[in-house]
């Protein structure tokens, strides 16, 4: 059997975000696997580009590496009690593509926060925003990284077991879902 495909999903465009770090930290704990990390920088959705230009490339970029996937993994910042406008805009964007890349996807959401909660927010309102697309949400169990500039070393791996355990079998449970 080939590797499956894992495509990474990150809320903050940061290079060294740790939302980034958490995603490449999931796909070294799903195991051997061929990683993606999507670009997020699209333009912001604007129905009369749309109507004008029709789906921008970057978007059908992002497109085509959600259907080529095997599974998703996306990991978001909270940003004033909420998910990320970059994500936002990104499902926004996807939402206008037919037939819908995200129908039946394997998908796990995560997060990285300095905040206390770790952006458990952010998640709620994630698998909110992703819930009309009808993939399949792979639940629990929950990673959501608190004070996370602090949670990961020099080279972006993460430092806490609880944290690592907890992401070794939502990537199990993952992987099970493809």
């Amino acid at each position: 059997m080939s590797k499956h495909q894992l495509l990474g999903m990150s809320g903050s465009l940061r290079k060294d975000a740790t939302n980034r770090f958490l995603l490449r930290n999931a796909a070294r704990l799903y195991g051997d696997v061929d990683y993606t990390e999507a670009d997020l920088k699209l333009p912001l959705y604007d129905g009369d580009l749309e109507a004008a230009e029709g789906i921008p490339d970057s978007v059908a970029k992002l497109v085509a590496q959600i259907k080529a996937a095997d599974a998703v993994i996306i990991s978001t910042p909270e940003y004033n009690k909420m998910l990320t406008g970059v994500l936002k805009n990104a499902l926004d964007w996807v939402s206008r593509v037919k037939p819908q890349p995200w129908e039946d996807k394997p998908v796990a959401v995560m997060s990285a926060a300095a905040g206390r909660a770790g952006g458990e927010r952010a998640q709620v309102c994630l698998v909110a925003a992703m819930t009309p697309f009808q993939p399949n949400l792979v639940i629990g169990p929950e990673v959501a990284v608190a004070g996370s500039s602090s949670e990961f070393d020099e080279h972006g791996v993460l430092k806490n077991e609880r944290y690592e355990a907890n992401l070794i079998k939502l990537m199990a449970k993952l992987r099970a879902s493809v």
